[in-house]
């Protein structure tokens, strides 16, 4: 048992779920084919991280307008709110495998855009293309895995997609590190992605459709001989019966409500109680998920590398090349231990050591403000008085400014550093321009403008480091499984689409809003905010999210039709009734 749900009374482990894919190789298949979309999903997540550094060089309005900087990264994540909720409509209609292709389709279209794109409003677009096909491919993947796979390892083989993810995110900033001295730098970044797209296009014109979407169309015996494939034979008739009570509950009750039009539909999803109670937790989850700020670090990982002290384009890269591979290492873990130890647990555990990290982060950024060297006249003046920074030569508490302070007046000022010792040594604080950032540097100095030299800045490297690892075997990997197996058959994909929807609203509030944040709070303040909000998730989880682990879709919805309490153990012979006024 689990607190507070549900859960079979054996545990079970990656073991099994090795056995049985050992034996039947077609169930691996099925799920890594589908999975290439996670691959697309993290590729583009940490690809533009790199990309944005270059694109700031080729075009100058981004460098110097942070609006624009981040509505380049957030316009993939507008397109994805739409992908996911127009996903759910054709997951339902067409199928989960028509889905995954159509979204295969924009992601190619929209990294040829990107790869060609003369102007960064031509870029936007390209990222709204992609975003679109990565909205579809977010909530369909994991889908068309849970719905074809065996219960007993349903949690393993989603968390596959969740291992894509991040395999795809420490591929793209091998990417980046590659492209960084090749000509045409982020077109070759960005347009590359097209490349997996159209090898699981082909692949899954190979596959067939879920097992589950083609029994609620009536293809029965195409079903059972995919569920055939993928059940020992002892098993198949008990599953198929299983989906039979409930495609026929399902059908019996939208006779019985009755609904058409699209307002029609929802109302009566809406008056499900288990559907309901399914997307509390849903959408809960989905939504802790972006507002732990995981985005934050994987779409701007290396400028949070220049905002700790390492200034270098490539040496900040190579660090956030770091943490994705850490993020790669926590999605095996999860595939390891989400069936045995349960979604709710590691979310709780993992949501815990998430706010533990994000307050030290907010202390260690604190304390690297704070010890920031300071400006000095002499040094500055070294320079020729048309190189100081206008804010800095009219200030009349020019003697106490330090690096922090030349950088707040950021993009009119930069920092350079002392040229024996950068990281304690008193600096200049000069105007921003590519003569005077090519003078410093010819002086052996080493230019800034996101952050400060710091000697602590390594601290934020091995927090963030930790972060991941905390944050990606629960938070990164457990919101994908439970809404791929939360659902009634019927809803499954509309509910799905609701909850990726909201995930990929709360992604875009988040990376639009970062780096203004930073500019308004400070990383120590965003950090500290974010910390903040993770708690009232983490609130929120406790009450909401009951336990799927080891449960047939049929006695999933069960028991959420019967109810959930955090403080209460649940067993399916004596199962707890929470009376409400709409059951």
């Amino acid at each position: 048992m689990v607190d507070g749900g549900i859960a079979k009374a054996d545990d079970v482990d990656f073991t099994e779920c090795w056995r049985t894919t050992w034996k039947a190789p077609y169930i691996m298949q099925l799920a890594l084919s589908a999975g290439i979309g996670g691959l697309l999903f993290g590729y583009d997540t940490g690809v533009i991280s790199g990309a944005l550094l270059y694109i700031s060089d080729d075009f100058k309005e981004v460098e110097t307008n942070t609006v624009v900087k981040s509505t380049i990264v957030s316009m993939a994540v507008a397109g994805a709110i739409f992908g996911a909720g127009i996903g759910g409509w054709i997951n339902d209609k067409f199928g989960r495998k028509v889905s995954i292709m159509v979204a295969d389709v924009l992601f190619f279209a929209g990294s040829l855009i990107m790869g060609v794109a003369p102007s960064p409003m031509v870029i936007i677009l390209g990222r709204v293309f992609v975003g679109l096909g990565v909205g579809m491919a977010s909530m369909t993947g994991p889908l068309y895995i849970s719905e074809a796979s065996p219960h007993r390892i349903r949690g393993a083989l989603v968390s596959t997609n969740a291992l894509l993810i991040t395999f795809g995110q420490f591929v793209s900033y091998l990417i980046n590190l590659g492209f960084t001295r090749v000509k045409g730098t982020w077109r070759w970044m960005l347009g590359i992605a097209g490349l997996p797209a159209l090898i699981q296009f082909f692949l899954m014109m190979a596959l067939p459709e879920s097992p589950r979407w083609l029994y609620q169309h009536g293809k029965v015996s195409e079903a059972r001989y995919i569920i055939e494939k993928i059940y020992p034979q002892e098993e198949v008739e008990h599953e198929m019966k299983a989906m039979q009570s409930s495609v026929e509950e399902e059908k019996a009750l939208e006779i019985a409500v009755g609904a058409s039009s699209t307002m029609g539909k929802l109302k009566k999803l809406w008056s499900n109680i288990a559907v309901r109670r399914g997307l509390y937790a849903g959408v809960t989850a989905q939504i802790a998920q972006q507002f732990v700020g995981i985005n934050t670090v994987m779409y701007y990982s290396p400028t949070i590398m220049q905002y700790a002290g390492f200034a270098s384009n490539r040496t900040a890269m190579a660090l956030a090349l770091v943490t994705s591979g850490l993020n790669m290492v926590g999605s095996i873990v999860s595939m390891f231990f989400v069936d045995r130890y349960g979604r709710r647990r590691l979310m709780i555990v993992s949501m815990i050591g998430i706010i533990t990290c994000l307050v030290v982060l907010s202390v260690v950024f604190y304390r690297a403000a704070a010890t920031a060297p300071p400006v000095s006249l002499e040094e500055t003046a070294f320079f020729g008085k048309n190189a100081a920074c206008p804010a800095y030569s009219q200030a009349k508490d020019a003697k106490s400014w330090s690096c922090k302070k030349c950088l707040q007046h950021f993009p009119g000022c930069g920092f350079c550093s002392n040229k024996g010792n950068p990281m304690s040594g008193v600096g200049a604080c000069l105007l921003e321009t590519d003569a005077i950032e090519g003078t410093c540097l010819a002086e052996k100095r080493t230019w800034y403008t996101q952050g400060c030299p710091s000697k602590i800045g390594f601290l934020a490297v091995v927090i963030l480091a930790l972060y991941i690892i905390i944050y990606s075997p629960g938070m990164g990997s457990v919101p994908w499984i439970l809404n791929s197996e939360i659902y009634p058959l019927r809803y499954r994909g509309t509910c799905g689409g609701i909850a990726a929807v909201a995930n990929w609203t709360s992604n875009l509030i988040v990376s639009e809003t970062f780096l203004l944040l930073t500019e308004a709070l400070g990383s120590s303040g965003t950090f500290l905010l974010f910390a903040g909000i993770s708690t009232i998730s983490l609130i929120f989880i406790f009450f909401l999210v009951p336990e799927t682990k080891g449960l047939q879709f049929e006695e999933v919805e069960k028991m959420l039709q019967r109810g959930f309490s955090p403080f209460k153990k649940n067993t399916p012979d004596h199962p707890q009734v929470v009376h409400t006024p709409d059951n």
